[in-house]
């Protein structure tokens, strides 16, 4: 029973805050449902009423906070993909390819001369990881880019649709899959055994070459029972509604079984369906409540495992303040760079720089992965949530600052 008390709390703290952020602060309702949900976990709510904290979130209610989180994750992610333009990316590949690689190589760069100082402060990673696992998880961790963060600031910010939004969306999807075939190594190397970094990297390739070749072809019939029935008068049937959503849920669940998380499945099969009236009929019945009720979930799920006062002393406080600085430098200064290398001008390219820069939940989907396995200890954890929060909280106003609003005064993008 305590769940429908949990989502009253959860959906009052993220409009709260949703509110404040914008108001205040003219950030994305977005950031302030993830700072919401951090609020709601040890680091406020835990540290200031901890019986109060545990009576709205006890342990046993929090595996169903977890299976809804990931449900609306993966809604939200098909829904993104039903806006991405296959079009615009085919004639962006190149740079979106560049983006990535570039935005994946110069963090594991940046990994191999910072891993060494920080393996000789006690605490910031485990006595049994060595050298070389150490490196390849904490070049992923600051490589990655908030995916579905990322593709929510691109909705609040009104760019979906756009040639920034597919070359960032891209560029984020291939660099974040990477990431994720890195950390499958690393399991793979403290003892997962080595068929996990094969199967996701193997079964990631089969799946997004089946679903784009394929797809589109498999899922055609819906796309015309769409039409047929806007042509009759009628809405959405509940049997095309159902079909997209037992696509979605699949895609997912492979996706989620062969080592990637459930977001690339969900998002691949939004890529594959039919645009048109489907993908209209679709967002309509979907997107509010998605938005709304099951994406907050997400938010305060991962926010429960956050404990940012983890970081009380001098020392971890410079580290802090040196790994976000590195963070920064190595994301942004890259993809900028890589934009520019590929015909995009400064502005837009700064742009880019700015989108991908945001780490976000995505990086503590990975953190909590790398603290339940043993491969860092809740110290650097911790540290790696405030860099994650700082880079998505700079994200949506560098943007603006370095090329939105020059581009929605010249007609460019949509305005606000």
């Amino acid at each position: 029973m305590i769940f429908f008390l949990q989502m009253f709390v959860i959906l009052a703290a993220c409009r709260l805050c949703g509110w404040v952020v914008r108001r205040w602060l003219r950030q994305p309702q977005v950031i302030g449902e993830m700072i919401a949900g951090v609020l709601l976990g040890p680091s406020l709510l835990g540290a200031l009423a901890p019986a109060a904290q545990q009576f709205l979130f006890p342990p046993p209610s929090r595996p169903m906070l977890g299976v809804v989180s990931q449900l609306g994750i993966a809604i939200y992610m098909f829904l993104v993909g039903l806006d991405f333009r296959s079009a615009d990316f085919r004639s962006n590949v190149r740079g979106a390819v560049a983006v990535s690689l570039s935005g994946i190589a110069v963090p594991f760069v940046v990994a191999i001369v910072a891993t060494p100082m920080l393996l000789g402060v006690p605490g910031l990673f485990m006595p049994n990881v060595s050298r070389f696992d150490a490196t390849l998880f904490f070049g992923a961790a600051i490589a990655i880019t908030a995916f579905p963060v990322l593709a929510r600031i691109i909705h609040d910010r009104n760019l979906s649709g756009s040639p920034i939004a597919t070359l960032t969306l891209a560029a984020a999807a291939i660099g974040d899959a990477i990431a994720w075939c890195v950390v499958a190594v690393v399991l793979a190397s403290l003892g997962a055994g080595s068929g996990v970094a094969i199967t996701a990297i193997v079964g990631g390739a089969i799946l997004a070459a089946v679903v784009i070749l394929l797809g589109p072809r498999i899922f055609a019939p819906l796309g015309r029972m769409a039409e047929a029935e806007q042509a009759e008068g009628r809405s959405l049937g509940p049997g095309v509604l159902a079909a997209a959503l037992m696509a979605c849920t699949i895609s997912a669940y492979i996706s989620d079984v062969i080592g990637l998380h459930a977001v690339f499945g969900a998002f691949l099969i939004g890529t594959a369906m039919p645009r048109g009236v489907f993908a209209e009929r679709v967002h309509k019945l979907l997107e509010p409540f998605t938005i709304v009720f099951l994406l907050p979930v997400f938010f305060t799920f991962s926010g429960l495992n956050t404990r940012l006062t983890m970081v009380n002393s001098p020392q971890l406080a410079a580290i802090a303040l040196g790994i976000l600085a590195a963070s920064i430098f190595a994301k942004f200064v890259a993809c900028w760079g890589a934009a520019l290398a590929t015909g995009q001008d400064n502005p837009r390219a700064l742009g880019v720089g700015a989108l991908m820069n945001a780490r976000g939940l995505t990086e503590l989907i990975i953190i909590n992965i790398g603290l339940q396995a043993g491969i860092i200890g809740p110290a650097l954890f911790s540290i790696l949530v405030l860099m994650a929060i700082v880079t998505t909280l700079m994200a949506s106003p560098l943007f603006e600052l370095v090329h939105g609003r020059r581009a929605r005064a010249r007609g460019e993008l949509p305005p606000l």
